[in-house]
């Protein structure tokens, strides 16, 4: 109640009173002036000052209105407040009482003219030519995989072939080895056995006369394949004469 119906209705009750217990009537001045205060401003200051004091939070406005799902600031603070991108984050998120115009939603015909070229550009074939293409890919990875599980099928089925011809080779080797180094023993054995006496292996004398022997024994080695061949021939032309009469 304002004041100056608080005070018109006391003076009401105050001339009932007197006019009760009084035989005359009161003057009262037709024109009096009367004085109307209004309080709604103080009302309002006083109910924000109660708000204030009820956020024991300490949190800022804007960081208060967020936790409390309303727009942060009502005003804008800065040039990004003014951009149509904020306007349509701040309807999407708030709608309505966002207080922004639903129509700034809505693209532009330029905005919709460059995205149609953007995507002319980025995206140039039709849903149905990716489809056809994602399909091809698939079946070309699928046959990939079918020649490679073929390929690991057949190496896999050779395995033991390859295994066995591993060992043979190794067991070739190893007889090698074994051969040369009992050639170099029988060589060692021949030379002490030229000079009668007991020598170091690392005298020059021994050395030329190992030398020596080695040369000797690669040729009568050569000579000894050359009559191997020689034979091979001949029992082959032997075989053909044989095969003609």
């Amino acid at each position: 109640m304002n004041i100056c119906v608080r005070n018109n209705f006391l003076r009401s009750n105050l001339m009932s009173s007197v006019c009760r217990f009084s035989t005359t009537v009161p003057e009262v001045e037709p024109n009096e002036p009367t004085f109307i205060i209004d309080d709604t401003e103080d009302a309002q200051a006083k109910e924000a000052e109660i708000q204030k004091k009820r956020n024991k939070s300490g949190l800022s406005k804007a960081h208060y209105n967020l936790m409390n799902d309303k727009r942060p600031y009502e005003e804008p603070h800065c040039l990004a407040h003014l951009t149509v991108k904020y306007h349509r984050k701040m309807y999407g998120k708030y709608g309505i009482a966002s207080g922004v115009n639903p129509s700034l939603c809505w693209p532009t015909k330029q905005e919709i003219q460059e995205r149609i070229e953007y995507e002319t550009v980025a995206f140039p074939y039709t849903i149905k030519e990716v489809m056809e293409s994602a399909a091809q890919r698939r079946k070309e990875e699928k046959l990939r995989i079918l020649q490679r599980d073929r390929e690991v099928a057949e190496k896999f089925a050779k395995l033991d072939a390859w295994k066995k011809d591993l060992h043979e080779r190794i067991a070739k080797k190893e007889a090698e080895v074994k051969a040369a180094k009992l050639k170099k023993e029988r060589l060692v054995e021949e030379v002490r056995r030229h000079f009668g006496f007991t020598l170091d292996p690392r005298d020059e004398r021994f050395q030329e006369m190992l030398a020596k022997r080695e040369k000797e024994q690669k040729k009568q080695e050569k000579l000894a394949k050359r009559e191997e061949k020689e034979k091979l021939m001949i029992a082959k032309l032997q075989q053909q004469s044989a095969e003609v009469k």
